[in-house]
């Protein structure tokens, strides 16, 4: 085990409020600036591409340029810290990358709102002139996001932090988009797409948020063209008929076998059209008869090209009718649908309508409901390389944690759809590809053509749309680290070590990475894939700004005003009802409960395979935490001698009980909370970390030391116990450290230590020759049966102060010994004023009892409390255990238990009903007595 007793760092920086600090108590607004302040000066965040020390290295998921800092910024980016604070203080090299994400339709949205304040519009300004307005406003307000994440003590090599639009990365969006092109998996072409009538652009299949909605299903009579009957077609979508080309049966829905090949008349249009016979039909779906809309649904294309039909758009890109529409020509769509509808039930045409509630898809950045059409776009073929990325995950060359996301990564490649990638907006990457009017010729090249190959006419038209911004994130791990050209930044720090996000990015995201990866890396982007829950409320439901149930991480880690949280709750959309909540719960603001206490508490929920179920009482709690550590410090602090500093091993020391059980407790803990990062289960981390440190270091070893520390007379004894209170504490902050950056700095500094910042301390190593399993017993023994006899004083409102005798009955020689190694601190710690144990120790007749262990604990009671209410007290208990027992014995009575159930869990299972029944025949024996003491 490390010893870091020896002071030989500079003094930690001093701010005017450090005493102020120890004289009132932890304040972390202060303390956190000072010590983000200090580590950035002195550049400790950096990695280095030339030192020959293993890297580790971690991208973050570059948040939009638009963006706040929301909880799910600080989930994902507390964990990601965590692990990058562990590794570099394990010494690996490590590499951070930031950086944030043009995001073009949010920012094009963003300053498109700006500039309808000032009565303008893009058109208005021009391509060139808008572009210009986006980066000036980029660069005044969008650093915002990176600011926050230092608040929140993200420690990321801020000096490569990277832009999507930055010209490296620009460069490589192009090679990219060139290479592709070249390869033949680029094309451009009439397709389904899903577009927004807001932003005006395409988006790919994953941009489309799909949301329940009640609606309705019209039934439209569809004469047929001989004049002998009709067809009924069930639709959602009546405003498009106008452009069905075709009518559809199953071919083997034999209701219909015969109209096959017959026309009918489409209302409204008078315009014939075939019915034909397609297996994409559901013969269970309205009347079993589908209107066929190859321009305006993605199945309907499918099967207007399988069947050579007609494609006839009805709508602009606005979303209102065209000239191919007729008399609606002009409507906006629903204003359509709704006279559509109208005229089918004055003509006859309309059957009936049914309600019907369906999913709605709506853009992602805007919520305006997405509309398929038909339009000529730029095209990923994704197939060839969905298949490289698939194999990866099966070879295990990426490790997907948790492992049940494995399943649907490979349901969803397996099934991939060629990716849209060009969009008809303006901030973005621009495609390189030039058009030749004079011969069709399509140009694509990494610089701007001369003339076109073809023909020689200089006239070129370049392509006005732009990349999908996914597109150049796919290619973040590399493109940050230089590539096309290969840095040694590259060379060292590709692949990173692993990829935090949420699952709901899994395929935007984390998919196209590894394919982008493998086909211009020839290597897997990242070895490993830890994806997280989503941040829920504390009843699990979705945080939502018009729930007001949103928590604000600024606000939690600053404070908030009660008059502030409603006016962000407003501003969100908040309803009355909601607003009124709030001002109930939090009627005086939120204090400041520091950046700390957030991130303990995002590590100690974030459980894997679950969701965050978040609540301020909780990080309350933990702020309560953050108290419990810093009082500990205080008691430490008078006990620190100058003269002590010296390198002291644990081993060197006159260890006593107590010093051994907490020596071998910080071992476990240490091997405990290092298997915990290493296995991606931050909350075991934080579990661990909180045990020891509130309940056994505070509550139990401080309490213990104290009279040590108080007796003169023994100096070595006094040493000793002040060196294990630094030791221990000093450990157990460089532990906590990745989730508790600040608080453990600012204890850390001020304790004998080596190196200028704890974030650069060795990371503990568990010392198994200062573990002692006989120590732990034996203070488990002595904790149990000292809370024991708290509860009895509690229970029988004994003063605190009155010593009070006790009576052990054990039933093992070990445990004879253990008490005799712990009679001292027992008698101290309890209070006790007698102390009698053994196997033969006589049971008083009248005594408040329990049983710890095997060991009957009683404390003699006649003349102190009221018998007859210690007489109510082990008839409940013994009601308990009764239940405990009974339940117990319908588990091992189950055939299918002691069948399916693993022999540890049956073992287990039978052990504690040995437990339980030894623990009723001494309750029985307690009771039988005192009543029998009644009867007297």
């Amino acid at each position: 085990m490390t010893d870091l007793l020896d002071a030989s760092a500079a003094p930690a920086p001093t701010s005017p409020d450090a005493g102020a600090a120890v004289k009132h108590g932890y304040d972390p607004r202060g303390v956190e600036e000072r010590w983000y302040r200090f580590w950035e000066e002195r550049g400790l965040f950096r990695a280095d591409e030339t030192v020959p020390v293993p890297p580790y290295s971690i991208v973050i998921p570059p948040p939009n340029v638009t963006g706040s800092l929301h909880m799910g910024h600080a989930l994902n980016n507390t964990l990601q810290d965590i692990l990058i604070r562990w590794q570099r203080m394990q010494g690996a090299n490590t590499l951070w990358m930031p950086g944030t994400d043009h995001a073009g339709i949010a920012t094009q949205n963003v300053v498109e709102r700006q500039l309808q304040q000032e009565g303008l519009s893009r058109d208005q300004l021009g391509r060139e002139a808008f572009i210009q307005r986006v980066w000036r406003w980029k660069e005044t307000s969008g650093g915002t996001i990176i600011r926050q994440l230092k608040t929140l003590g993200a420690s990321c090599d801020w000096a490569r932090e990277r832009f999507t639009m930055d010209p490296g990365l620009s460069e490589a969006v192009k090679e990219v988009f060139c290479q592709l092109y070249e390869a033949g998996l680029v094309y451009r072409g009439d397709y389904i797409i899903n577009w927004c009538p807001r932003c005006r652009t395409a988006l790919s299949d994953l941009e489309v948020e799909y949301q329940e909605r009640d609606g309705k299903l019209w039934h439209i009579r569809y004469p047929l063209a001989a004049g002998n009957g009709e067809v009924v077609v069930a639709t959602t979508r009546p405003e498009t008929m106008l452009g069905d080309t075709a009518v559809a049966v199953h071919p083997e829905d034999g209701r219909y076998a015969a109209l096959v090949g017959q026309t009918v008349v489409l209302p409204l249009m008078n315009r014939e059209i075939p019915i034909i016979a397609d297996a994409y039909v559901d013969p269970e779906f309205g009347s079993g008869l589908v209107k066929v809309t190859p321009a305006h649904d993605p199945k309907d294309f499918e099967c207007g090209l399988r069947h050579t039909l007609p494609q006839i758009k009805v709508m602009a890109d606005d979303a209102r009718m065209n000239a191919n529409a007729g008399s609606y020509q002009g409507l906006d769509r629903f204003a359509c649908r709704d006279q559509v509808v109208k005229d089918l039930k004055q003509l006859g045409l309309l059957k009936k309508v049914e309600d019907h509630r369906h999913a709605v898809g709506h853009c992602y950045r805007c919520q305006t409901v997405v509309e398929p059409s038909l339009s000529r776009q730029w095209f990923v073929r994704m197939q060839p390389l969905a298949e490289p990325a698939i194999q990866a995950v099966e070879a295990e060359r990426i490790r997907i944690i948790p492992a049940q996301w494995e399943r649907t990564y490979f349901e969803w490649m397996r099934n991939i759809r060629d990716w849209c990638v060009s969009r008809q907006i303006w901030w973005g990457h621009r495609i390189p590809a030039w058009y030749c009017d004079a011969c069709e010729e399509i140009i694509v090249s990494r610089t701007t053509p001369a003339g076109c190959p073809r023909c020689g006419t200089s006239a070129l038209r370049q392509e006005t749309d732009v990349l999908d911004t996914w597109f150049s994130s796919a290619l973040w791990p590399f493109s940050t680290l230089g590539w096309p050209e290969r840095t040694q930044a590259l060379r060292v720090f590709y692949p990173t070590a692993c990829l935090m996000t949420g699952f709901d990015i899994l395929f935007f995201w984390v998919a196209r990475m590894i394919m982008m990866g493998l086909r211009f890396m020839g290597d897997v982007p990242f070895r490993e894939v830890y994806i997280h829950g989503l941040i829920r409320d504390e009843q699990g439901e979705k945080m939502s700004k018009t729930r007001g149930n949103v928590i604000d991480p600024l606000h939690v880690i600053h404070g908030a005003t009660a008059e502030e949280l409603l006016t962000a709750a407003k501003n969100g959309g908040a309803p009355p009802a909601a607003l009124d909540g709030i001002h109930r719960q939090f009627p005086d603001g939120l204090p400041a409960f520091g950046a700390d206490a957030l991130r303990f508490t995002l590590a100690a929920l974030a459980s894997q395979g679950s969701d965050v179920k978040l609540s301020v009482k909780r990080i309350e709690g933990y702020r309560f935490f953050c108290n419990k550590i810093w009082n500990a410090y205080r008691f430490v602090a008078p006990h620190l001698r100058p003269e002590e500093n010296g390198g002291v091993s644990p081993a060197d020391l006159a260890l006593t009980l107590p010093d051994r059980w907490i020596l071998s407790r910080l071992t476990e803990v240490t091997r405990g909370v290092t298997d915990a990062l290493r296995g991606y289960r931050f909350n075991d981390a934080a579990s661990l970390l909180y045990q020891f440190l509130w309940h056994e270091y505070c509550d139990w070893y401080l309490e213990i030391v104290k009279a040590r520390l108080a007796a003169p007379e023994d100096e070595t004894a006094a040493r000793t116990g002040r060196a294990m209170l630094v030791h221990v504490l000093e450990q157990s902050l460089r532990l906590l450290h990745p989730i508790m950056p600040f608080i453990t700095e600012e204890i850390w500094q001020r304790l004998p230590h080596r190196g200028p910042s704890i974030m650069l301390a060795p990371w503990p190593k568990a010392d198994e020759a200062l573990h002692w399993p006989q120590a732990v017993e034996t203070m488990a023994y002595l904790m149990e049966i000292t809370r024991e006899v708290r509860n009895i004083r509690s229970n029988y409102n004994i003063l605190p102060g009155t010593r009070l005798p006790l009576v052990l009955r054990t039933s093992s020689p070990s445990q004879d010994d253990a008490l005799k190694v712990c009679q001292g601190y027992l008698a101290s710690i309890a209070r006790l004023s007698d102390l009698v144990w053994g196997q033969e120790a006589a049971r008083p007749v009248v005594a408040a009892s329990a049983v710890v262990r095997g060991i009957e604990v009683h404390v003699p009671l006649e003349g102190v409390i009221d018998l007859t209410e210690e007489e109510k007290r082990l008839s409940r208990e013994l009601a308990k255990v009764e239940q405990a027992l009974d339940r117990v014995g319908r588990k091992l009575s189950n055939e299918e238990f002691l069948g399916k159930a693993p022999a540890a869990v049956v073992s287990r299972e039978k052990a504690t009903r040995a437990e339980l029944q030894d623990a009723r025949a001494k309750l029985k024996d307690s009771l039988q007595r005192i009543e029998a003491h009644l009867k007297r």
